[in-house]
C-alpha cells in the first residue's frame, strides 16, 4: 500500500506534522513524503517512508507541477494533503485527506487531527537513529555537567527575544540548583549565526557548545535530546526540541502561542503582557526588522517558568 503525504515547507510546520506521518505508517502505507528542503531531514531515515520529495519553490507554481510530474504515475492508496491545495485531485488515489485550517483558537496538532479525523491525536515524534545519537555523544563529549541549549534566533527577527536577556537568564539559571556550571549549547540555523552571536559571545568558551549551523539537523536533535532544558524562541528548533523529548520552554510574543506553544512529554510556554495581535500591529516600528517585539516579555518571568520545568 502506498501513501502521499505532502506537508509543510516550514521546519516547524513540519515537525508538528509528524503525528501524521506516525498515523499513516502505522496503517501499514509505504509513504513518500513532499516537503521543504530544510524540513527534508526529519523524514529520511524514518522506517517506511520511501521517499522523500524536496520540493524547491518555483515561479508560478513551478513546485507543484514538478510535484504532480514525479508522483502522477502512481496510484495511490492514500493521499493525505496538509498544505490545503487542490493538489490530491490531480493524482489517482484511492482515499484523500486535505487539510485546511479552520478558524479556531486550537493548537495546530490538535486542528490536524480534528480536519483529518484522526484520533487519538497524533502528537509530534521524531525517528532518531543509532546513528543520530553517536555523531551527537562524539559533539557532546563525556563532559559530565549538565546542559542548558538556548535557541534564540528565529526565522523573523523580530520574534526573538532580547540577546542580553538570554545571557542574564544563563547566568541566573547556571549560578545556581541543577544547572550550576551547565555548559550552554547554543542552536540556531546556518543563515542565523549574526543573530545568535551575541549570546554565544557571552558564553565562557569552556563550557560553549557551538551549534549554530554547524550540525545536521537530526544530530542537532539528538543533541537536544540530552540537554537538562532548552530554552527556545517560537521557531523549528523549538519544536525540533520538544518533539526530542527535552524539557522545552518556549518564548512567544508576535505570534500565536494557542497555535504554536511547543508540544511534546516536557514543555511549556510563556510570553508578555501584550497580545500577538497588537504586537504584530507594531511591526513597522522595528527598524529594518533588526529589532525586537519581545521587549515585554521580563527575564523573570522566564526564569520562573524554566525553573518550573526544572521542578525547582
Amino acid at each position: 500500500m502506498r501513501g502521499l503525504l505532502v506537508t509543510s515547507t516550514r521546519l516547524g510546520d513540519a515537525i508538528l506534522s509528524t503525528g501524521v506521518l506516525g498515523w499513516m505508517l502505522e496503517r501499514g502505507l509505504s509513504v513518500t513524503v513532499a516537503c521543504g528542503p530544510v524540513a527534508a531531514p526529519l523524514f529520511e531515515d524514518v522506517p517506511g517512508v520511501a521517499r522523500v520529495i524536496p520540493m524547491r519553490k518555483g515561479q508560478m507554481g513551478a513546485h507543484w507541477r514538478r510535484l504532480w510530474a514525479e508522483t502522477v504515475g502512481t496510484r495511490w492508496d492514500l493521499v493525505v494533503d496538509l498544505r490545503g491545495s487542490a493538489f490530491a485531485w490531480t493524482v489517482a488515489a484511492g482515499e484523500r485527506r486535505v487539510f485546511r485550517a479552520p478558524a479556531t483558537q486550537d493548537h495546530r496538532v490538535d486542528q490536524l487531527a480534528s480536519a483529518l479525523d484522526l484520533s487519538p491525536t497524533p502528537e509530534p515524534r521524531l525517528w532518531l537513529s543509532g546513528t543520530h545519537h553517536a555523531q551527537a555523544a562524539d559533539i557532546l563529549g563525556d563532559d559530565p555537567r549538565p546542559i542548558l541549549a538556548l535557541c534564540p534566533t528565529a526565522n523573523w527577527p523580530p520574534k526573538a527575544w532580547p540577546a542580553d536577556r538570554f545571557v542574564d537568564l544563563t547566568e541566573a539559571l547556571t549560578g545556581v540548583g541543577p544547572l550550576m556550571d551547565a555548559r550552554i549549547l547554543v542552536a540556531g540555523g546556518p543563515n542565523e549565526r549574526e543573530l545568535a552571536a551575541p549570546v554565544l559571545d557571552a558564553i565562557p568558551e569552556d563550557r560553549r557548545i557551538d551549534l549554530v549551523g554547524t550540525a545536521p539537523l537530526m544530530v542537532l536533535a539528538a543533541c537536544l535530546a540530552r540537554c537538562a532544558l532548552v530554552v527556545a524562541n517560537d521557531s523549528g528548533l523549538m519544536h525540533l526540541a520538544a518533539a526530542s523529548g527535552a524539557p522545552t520552554l518556549g518564548l512567544f510574543g508576535p505570534s500565536k502561542d494557542a497555535h504554536y506553544a511547543p508540544r511534546g512529554p516536557i514543555t511549556d510556554f510563556v510570553r508578555g503582557d501584550v497580545a500577538a495581535d497588537t504586537l504584530l500591529a507594531r511591526s513597522d516600528d522595528v527598524a529594518g526588522a533588526a529589532g525586537s517585539l519581545m521587549q515585554d516579555l521580563r527575564t523573570a518571568r522566564v526564569l520562573e517558568a524554566a525553573r518550573g520545568l526544572l521542578n525547582v
